[in-house]
């Protein structure tokens, strides 16, 4: 049996490398995929130039390089050794934005993230021409807002990609991109596995001679999970490693979305499967098994590292209000001479919600502390809501404030619901899940579903792509691969949604629903 050590040694390793919005995060890992060898990190910061939100590519390449050598230094102290190559190299990052190059490989005007809202009137323009739902953030929104606004740098364009696909043409001289990352560029047809021909032609005619090509011609090649990609060049080596140590020859898998690399990591990318990620904001996917029959502005569409289609709902605003409330209590424990932990507290708090009623008592708990469109909110103003013959106990006031973590997105899901969406099991992560058999119970109540929480790698996406980098060549479908491979053995604990908990959270979501004129008031008076 192999040790972490050979597998460093013999270059029986992934290496995965993912550009999140505020740290570029390396993972290594060998012959056991579940396990981490090594780690490496690079914290960086979007800054708004001239109205517009934006990353420097020297610091892409002063961070990949940064948290590359991180990696090398952590595997050194952790095993005696330093990798001198590896079996594949896979790069990920935030998706949609905006990076255009002319002919000679020069950027044309700073990178444009996917945090930008500039594109309101091509997303519209796109939307109602597609036939889908365009988001503001989406490649094809910001290209032809460009074109809409008649950009001086539009006659030059010659490619257009994301920061992922960017990186990787870099290392290898591929103009490539998985297919989940091409999905949040330009809608994809799931049948064919590559951008949609009907729209491509229908944006051809659209855009006319304000652009110099066919918009096949400026964007990436798509290729799906599992396929070749290109190999580092002696160039990509450099700007990866400019010590010289790493060769040129090494693989490397398609580059993909931050998306995509969630459902990886959290076993989500069989049809009828999904995953809520709770943070700052929260959103869930599902892996839809025939097209949906509508447009839905609640929805984005987008795909698996393999091409199967994905309905997203998007919330701005996760458990940040929640924590919020934990913080107050955790300082009047403080204040009345009994001090505990954030953790602690956390856990009383949570525990103290599993004694409310199963509607919460009439109490109603909304975390808008930003805009929120599936709610039709611009702004957001965090409300606790009481009537007089509302049941106002400490669990029901938590059980509240934990559905309320889930009101938004419940409505967005509701939109599947309708249109008769399977879905068998849901994976769940983030802090708020932490406390066992709380929130997760919850949150099967609110999808009725079963939730599905497990004890996986803590590196998140960039794990996720170290694991696509491994199934790099893989005949098996990445599902087979990551149920029979990665996910073997792993420990999960499911949640089966109760039938009491369904009832009262379609209660409480009733109240949420009517109560959302009182938080549309509020961001008009306050």
């Amino acid at each position: 049996m192999s040790t972490a050590r050979d597998d460093i040694l013999a270059g029986r390793t992934s290496l995965g490398i993912e550009f999140g919005s505020t740290r570029i995060k390396a993972c290594l890992i060998g012959s056991d995929a579940t396990e981490v060898l090594a780690t490496g990190a690079f914290s960086w910061e979007n800054r708004l130039e001239e109205g517009l939100w934006t990353y420097g590519l020297d610091e892409v390449w002063s961070g990949l390089q940064s948290a590359f050598a991180d990696l090398v230094a952590d595997a050194h102290d952790r095993y005696g050794v330093r990798p001198a190559t590896f079996g594949a190299i896979g790069i990920s990052a935030m998706m949609h934005g905006y990076l255009a190059f002319d002919a000679a490989g020069d950027l044309l005007v700073p990178f444009r993230t996917w945090r930008n809202t500039n594109t309101g009137v091509a997303a519209s323009e796109l939307t109602e021409l597609l036939g889908v739902n365009i988001p503001l953030r989406w490649s094809i929104a910001h290209l032809h807002q460009a074109v809409v606004d008649a950009e001086a740098h539009v006659p030059q364009l010659d490619f257009v990609t994301t920061l992922a696909g960017y990186v990787h043409w870099k290392l290898t001289g591929e103009r490539v991109l998985g297919v989940g990352d091409a999905s949040g560029m330009f809608p994809i047809d799931s049948t064919t596995g590559g951008y949609d021909e009907r729209m491509l032609q229908a944006y051809d005619v659209l855009a006319a001679d304000r652009l110099p090509a066919p918009l096949t011609a400026l964007l990436p090649a798509v290729l799906p999970a599992g396929a070749a990609a290109g190999v580092l060049t002696a160039e990509g080596a450099l700007l990866l490693d400019p010590s010289g140590a790493t060769p040129a020859g090494i693989p490397l898998c398609p580059p993909e979305g931050d998306a995509g690399t969630g459902m990886v990591a959290t076993n989500s990318v069989a049809l009828r499967t999904g995953n809520v990620s709770a943070g700052t904001s929260i959103f869930a996917m599902v892996v839809l098994e025939r097209p949906l029959g509508e447009v839905h502005h609640e929805l984005d569409l987008v795909t698996t590292p393999a091409g199967d289609a994905v309905a997203m709902v998007h919330c701005n605003n996760g458990a940040s209000e929640l924590a919020a409330w934990a913080g107050l209590f955790t300082r009047f424990a403080a204040a009345a001479g009994n001090p505990v932990t954030d953790d602690a507290a956390f856990d009383a708090l949570f525990r103290e919600a599993l004694a409310g009623e199963a509607d919460a008592g009439g109490l109603i708990a909304y975390n808008h502390l930003a805009g929120e469109p599936i709610a039709g909110l611009d702004a957001g103003r965090p409300l606790f809501v009481r009537t007089p013959d509302s049941a106002f106990t400490l669990a029901n006031f938590m059980r509240a404030q934990l559905y309320g973590v889930f009101g938004t997105l419940a409505l967005g899901m509701q939109v599947l619901t309708a249109e008769g969406v399977g879905l068998d099991r849901m994976f769940a992560h983030g802090g708020m899940f932490r406390t066992a058999g709380v929130a997760q119970r919850f949150l099967a109540g609110a999808l009725g579903a079963p939730v599905a929480v497990g004890e996986l790698a803590s590196e998140g996406g960039a794990w996720g792509i170290a694991v696509l980098a491994s199934y790099l060549g893989h005949a098996e479908p990445l599902a087979t691969y990551l149920d029979e491979t990665v996910f073997a053995a792993a420990s999960v604990s499911v949640a089966d949604p109760d039938p009491a908990d369904v009832a009262g959270f379609t209660a409480y979501l009733d109240r949420y629903r009517a109560g959302l004129a009182i938080e549309a008031a509020a961001t008009t008076a306050l």
